[in-house]
């Protein structure tokens, strides 16, 4: 099989497409023929941190395909479904955290190739509704969105929900769903383009990031915000959150040291959460909710395999506004 493997030092430039053996399916897995699959900052940072000493990984998370094989005691029914791929291996249960959660694509292989072999219950039906590349790039970025934002910050129809810097995919699959279930969702961005990109989402504003938070957001306070960016924007969350509100931190775009204002935090009495991936139960909620509401990805761009390494500077660039997608299924 077709696979991208990164070997040989640190960055983009480590990447290399080569050819692997397929392998087969163990007790309770399922061998997947992938049709897409996404790509994750998760996957830049673990390139930059990878040295010549590392062995060999396949990179991804996201993936979309048809199961083709089954090992023992799995169901021989399953072969031929179309499938979406729970990264977040061995969490199954949402309050049962594992210290570190374990992903697909590093350390184990993961899904840029052509095929891949996962436990079967991290798998679940491909909606009928979803395109190959709607369905191969959804599922880190959507569920680290859904945890992020009901089971952490337990947002409830009507309230006020700050996404500060839509950009990639979980901020833009947070304002979706947001939306969705009637909250009203406020977002910020450096950028002009991307600010009228995000009108075209179903939100309430689009904020420049460097404007009056405080006049601009007015009486209507903020019951939650979704932090990815740290140090850079922290600090002005405390002027526009509701006393009981919520921050839930799922990123660090701008470092990891933050200074808070501790009277700003115990006085209002704001809650401070941090959060990363999810458990199966929640993928499966997230997917349910995706479902009800007819809930598509926002694509970027999409690129054939063989272009693996313009998609990653692409990402790099912090250009992108929603999901970069991998085409998978085609010989280039």
């Amino acid at each position: 099989m077709r696979a991208i493997i990164h070997a040989g030092g640190s960055g983009i430039h480590s990447l290399q497409q080569t050819e692997l053996p397929e392998g087969l399916p163990s007790a309770g897995e399922v061998k997947i023929r992938l049709k897409a699959a996404g790509l994750n900052h998760r996957d830049l940072f673990l390139m930059a941190e990878r040295t010549d000493a590392d062995s060999p990984l396949i990179l991804g998370s996201d993936g979309a395909g048809i199961i083709e094989a089954v090992g023992e005691g799995v169901d021989e029914l399953l072969i031929g479904s179309e499938v979406i791929i729970n990264p977040c291996l061995d969490w199954a249960k949402t309050k049962q955290v594992p210290t570190v959660p374990n992903i697909l694509g590093g350390p184990t292989a993961g899904t840029l190739a052509e095929y891949v072999i996962v436990p079967e219950e991290n798998v679940i039906r491909k909606p009928p509704y979803l395109s190959w590349e709607e369905a191969g790039g959804l599922s880190l970025a959507a569920l680290t969105a859904y945890r992020a934002l009901f089971t952490k910050g337990q947002l409830q129809p009507g309230q006020h929900v700050l996404i500060p810097g839509i950009s990639g995919g979980v901020a833009t699959f947070a304002a979706l769903m947001a939306a969705a279930i009637g909250a009203h969702v406020t977002v910020t961005s450096r950028s002009e383009v991307k600010r009228q990109k995000a009108l075209d989402l179903p939100i309430t504003s689009a904020l420049d990031s460097h404007a009056d938070w405080v006049q601009a957001i007015g009486m209507n306070a903020v019951d939650l915000i979704l932090d990815s960016i740290g140090p850079a924007t922290f600090s002005q969350y405390f002027e526009v959150i509701k006393p009981n509100g919520t921050i839930v931190v799922f990123g660090a775009s701008s470092g990891d040291d933050i200074t808070i204002p501790m009277r700003s935090l115990f006085f209002p009495q704001v809650n401070i959460k941090g959060t990363s991936m999810g458990s199966h139960e929640e993928f499966a909620a997230m997917m349910a909710l995706l479902e009800q509401h007819s809930i598509r990805p926002v694509i970027d761009s999409v690129y054939p395999l063989s272009e693996i390494d313009l998609a990653f500077k692409h990402m790099e660039q912090s250009q992108q506004f929603g999901n970069i997608v991998i085409r998978i299924d085609e010989r280039d």
